[in-house]
């Protein structure tokens, strides 16, 4: 069973980036499920957006939970996520696991892991077009905006394309 994270995620982000020095600005909004419209609340480029989604990679051995970010204008390609892992397959966590490893619902996760039994990996096509990427903060009513080269010197996600090639 996995031990779930109990504290405050958007506190715990905001003094994480605060005591790392980030370039960031938090931004309340109507909470909206969909990347597009969040988005355009926001001003922001629908590519800036981290789309967060936990994953499960199983086979050869391998049992690993993922938090795999990529740009919100692509789609995930999971069979590629599960090569670089090192598994056969992967698949998005139960409602439960996602609630465990990030005390966020659907669509609020951040671009950071914050439970040791979650392997970040993030695509690096969302760093290569803007200069800041945005993300609901651990609530769906609240954004960050951050500088990228912050984001990539915080977290130190591992970093590997997987996004659905066209």
């Amino acid at each position: 069973m996995i031990e779930p994270i109990t504290f405050n995620i958007h506190q715990h982000l905001l003094a994480l980036l605060d005591a790392q020095l980030a370039r960031y600005r938090v931004m309340e909004h109507e909470a909206v499920g969909k990347c597009e419209a969040v988005s355009e609340i926001r001003g922001t480029a629908l590519g800036q957006g981290a789309k967060a989604l936990v994953c499960k990679v199983k086979g050869n051995g391998v049992n690993q939970h993922v938090l795999a970010i990529l740009p919100a204008d692509q789609q995930a390609d999971l069979a590629r996520l599960a090569r670089h892992i090192g598994g056969l397959k992967a698949s998005l966590a139960s409602p439960a696991e996602v609630d465990a490893l990030t005390a966020c619902v659907f669509g609020a996760i951040p671009p950071f892991s914050f439970h040791n039994a979650l392997r970040l990996v993030a695509d690096p096509l969302l760093f290569e077009r803007f200069d800041e990427i945005a993300f609901n903060a651990g609530s769906l009513d609240k954004s960050v905006i951050l500088n990228t080269q912050d984001y990539l010197r915080i977290a130190q996600p591992e970093l590997a394309a997987f996004h659905r090639e066209s």
